[in-house]
């Protein structure tokens, strides 16, 4: 199967989940008032989450064109056909400028660079566009990693305690007590720069906090009436584990799931300010835009485009985790009741 066909099945399969969530949700009367409660409270943040989420779909559905008299070319996203084919310039180009920075030569498409071009000529609105999908890829995917490592550790190790409990409080506070920034270049570095392997790097490092509140909890709701009911009665493990002690985790899923995010976008960004990031993404922007201040004239739209968004996606999304958390957590529920 060829790459651009897996990735627009991943697309598929993404919107199908998301529709089967949307309908779950509707069924639910508590997560359809608390998901209300939400877009309420955060209509715009909302909004714009949901345009990076529609950008970086586009980026991603991809398919081969064949123009006349040539054959297959190479398969191009939706997003990159909305730009004219060939819409590189020979180097530098002010927004919205009808000649070169460095020359004064006409470019081939004057005035039609909203953001401008970088060194290579690229429009630096399609990159801005193209760093999206990278973003939210490494906080979702790292997300999706992280989460359940937390789970796999911090459950069994509250609800059964002992041994298990002390070999988990062992591995968790080595790790804590380890520069993360440090584990994470090193991680990087042995296992490679590619998507998985960033994301996978970014997980081992964060899945530590989440693990130790899932812990907490669920020393907690095992003490509670009905989950020693259950076990008297000798429902198995298994089972109490499933019914009764992650469902009582699920707000603390969601909320760690969205405050995570803007955490991890940020981590990648770091790592691409040391070399070692995602091709594509916007701390690579930044990176590569960071000797351009020091020009003269200031070429100032590579970095001001990328800072930009990261701050508007990182803004976005710290606001909605800030909803989901008064929304979810049940101490400012009963502060607000």
């Amino acid at each position: 199967m060829e790459a651009h066909v897996a990735r627009n099945l991943l697309v598929a399969g993404l919107a199908l989940a998301a529709g089967l969530a949307a309908w779950r949700v509707r069924r639910s009367p508590f997560w359809s008032e608390r998901l209300a409660e939400v877009a309420w409270r955060r209509p715009l943040a909302l909004a714009v989450i949901a345009g990076f989420a529609a950008v970086a779909a586009l980026d991603t559905v991809s398919w081969r064109g064949a123009p006349e008299g040539a054959g297959l070319t190479e398969p191009r996203s939706a997003l990159v056909r909305v730009f004219p084919d060939e819409f590189r310039e020979a180097s530098y180009s002010a927004p919205f400028a009808d000649v070169e920075f460095y020359g004064g030569a006409p470019l081939r498409h004057p005035g039609r660079h909203v953001l401008g071009t970088d060194i290579l000529g690229r429009d630096v609105l399609l990159l801005t566009l193209q760093g999206a999908k990278v973003a939210l890829l490494v906080g979702g995917l790292t997300c999706l990693i992280a989460v359940p490592l937390a789970l796999l550790f911090g459950v069994p190790a509250g609800w059964f305690g002992g041994r298990l409990d002390d070999l988990v409080f062992f591995l968790v506070s080595t790790l804590a007590s380890m520069p993360s920034i440090l584990l994470l270049i090193a991680l990087v570095t042995a296992i490679g720069r590619g998507p998985v392997q960033v994301c996978f790097a970014l997980a081992v490092t964060g899945w530590v906090g989440f693990c130790r509140l899932a812990r907490a909890e669920t020393l907690k709701i095992r003490e509670l009436d009905y989950v020693q009911a259950a076990r008297a009665l000798g429902v198995p493990t298994r089972r109490i584990l499933w019914r009764h002690v992650l469902p009582n985790l699920t707000h603390l899923i969601v909320i760690t799931f969205v405050l995570t995010f803007s955490g991890l976008v940020l981590s990648e960004a770091v790592l691409s300010w040391l070399g070692l990031g995602l091709d594509g993404s916007w701390g690579q922007m930044i990176d590569q835009a960071r000797d351009e201040l020091s020009r003269a004239p200031v070429i100032w739209w590579n970095l001001g485009a990328a800072s930009a968004a990261l701050f508007t996606l990182i803004l976005a999304v710290n606001r909605v985790g800030d909803a989901v958390r008064d929304v979810l957590d049940p101490r400012t529920v009963r502060e607000r009741a």
